[in-house]
């Protein structure tokens, strides 16, 4: 697959490792990303061939960082109404119910927590760290925290979302939390991934896969009920977009904590 998105397939394993791949931006979900990655989910739910798959990220200094500022996008006037281009990148929003286990370094956040949101577990080196910048540059975090609420204690996920830039989630504290499900050293997430993803792609489809379907349906109607809400709260609550690039473009470089 061309531009930003990378798929290997391994047919004897029945495992494809999917490589979010713009290392110079971070790899940043531009709306060409967001179109492969739509159509890479698509096209694995028609592949029997492969059975589980791995998500990462190309480089050593991030998974994903979430949307590429760069990108624009058109909103309407309404405050019903918010088209937020992230929310159709996951494998569930593409209706592909085989597992996704996600193999983190480096940092992750803002929009990447869609991806991990609907991963069913993490994988993450000694390198990764994680936090939400959005409350720093004037922006409502909103289905950034509830996939977060999910998949880690709410005081845990509140305090990410609040403390925007100047605190970030060690690899470590990440898997105290819950929220990693492995901690490995330094470059061996994604190896340590695809040994799970090997081990679950040897199992009897149709069980795993209704599996994932069930571990999902016990999230699904509190979830749905968050995202109702969530268009108005970003619509009222984010700053005019050319206030938030003020914001972005005077942050600080230095002087985070990491815990």
């Amino acid at each position: 697959m061309s531009g930003g998105l990378r798929v290997a397939a391994d047919r004897s394993t029945g495992v494809a490792v999917v490589t979010l791949d713009r290392p110079a931006k971070l790899n940043a979900i531009d709306t060409a990303m967001a179109g492969e990655l739509r159509s890479c989910w698509g096209g694995l739910r028609f592949d029997d061939s492969v059975r589980a798959v791995v998500l990462t990220g190309a480089g050593e200094r991030a998974f994903c960082t979430g949307i590429d500022r760069d990108t624009r996008v058109p909103q309407p006037r309404s405050p019903y109404m918010v088209d937020d281009p992230l929310l159709r990148v996951g494998p569930k929003a593409n209706d592909l119910w085989k597992p996704v286990i996600a193999a983190v370094r480096g940092m992750v956040c803002g929009g990447a927590f869609y991806l991990l949101g609907e991963s069913e577990f993490v994988v993450a080196d000694t390198s990764a760290t994680f936090f939400d910048p959005h409350t720093t540059y004037g922006m409502v975090s909103a289905y950034e925290s509830v996939y977060m609420a999910h998949r880690m204690p709410c005081g845990e996920a509140a305090r990410m979302a609040l403390m925007g830039t100047a605190e970030r989630i060690s690899a470590r504290r990440a898997y105290e939390v819950g929220l990693v499900s492995e901690l490995t050293e330094a470059g061996g997430a994604v190896k340590a991934a695809v040994r799970c993803a090997e081990v679950i792609a040897s199992y009897p489809p149709e069980g795993v896969q209704g599996t994932v379907r069930a571990l999902w349906a016990a999230k699904e109607a509190a979830r749905a009920q968050a995202f109702a809400q969530a268009p108005q709260l970003i619509a009222l609550g984010n700053l005019p977009p050319e206030r938030q690039a003020e914001l972005f473009t005077g942050r600080r470089t230095e002087g985070h904590r990491v815990r």
